[in-house]
């Protein structure tokens, strides 16, 4: 039985700048790491050791990042670390995006960003935590699980939502 609690979350998440990497931008995305395997004919690129992914500000940190490419492009990001993490600056509506998990993956063509294990997503002064959130870039649906306790029961999801800003900081649900 999936133990799934969707949330849509208009105001956090409802204008969440968390789209990730702009695939369709003609901003390079830079890679850097201490190792890198090639396979052109699989379309894989795997880099480990201290990764650091860029694309203009936004910024993906792991340990192991491993990008998958097709006739049309990159498609898929997968970050593991412990934990990997995320950032993408902020925006004149919006505040900076903090993210961590052990697993990130940015699948584009579905337009989702999954945070696996200890996910944390953070924005200003607002917080949503669980063991597993799936994020909707296109419909901005968030869905969270809290995984199991110790003695087997459900865990918990958790949201802290700032309930007045200061005017410009984008914390305002």
């Amino acid at each position: 039985m999936s133990r799934w609690l969707p949330w849509t979350l208009i105001g956090l998440f409802a204008s969440l700048p968390l789209a990730a990497f702009d695939l369709q931008s003609d901003a390079p995305i830079a890679v850097s790491a201490d190792n890198a395997r090639l396979d052109d004919a699989k379309g894989v690129a795997t880099y480990t050791g201290d990764v650091v992914v860029t694309q203009n500000q936004t910024q993906l940190a792991a340990d192991r990042v491993v990008l998958y490419r097709d006739a049309e492009g990159l498609k898929r990001i997968e970050a593991y670390g412990e934990p990997a993490r995320y950032r993408q600056p902020a925006t004149a509506e919006q505040a900076e995006t903090r993210a961590r998990a052990r697993t990130i993956i940015y699948a584009a063509r579905d337009s989702e960003i999954t945070f696996k294990e200890q996910a944390v997503i953070e924005q200003g002064a607002n917080l949503f935590r669980g063991e597993h959130i799936l994020y909707d870039t296109a419909e901005r649906v968030v869905t969270a699980e809290g995984g199991q306790t110790g003695d087997g029961s459900p865990g918990r999801v958790e949201m802290i939502i700032q309930p007045n800003a200061p005017s410009g900081t984008g914390n305002q649900p």
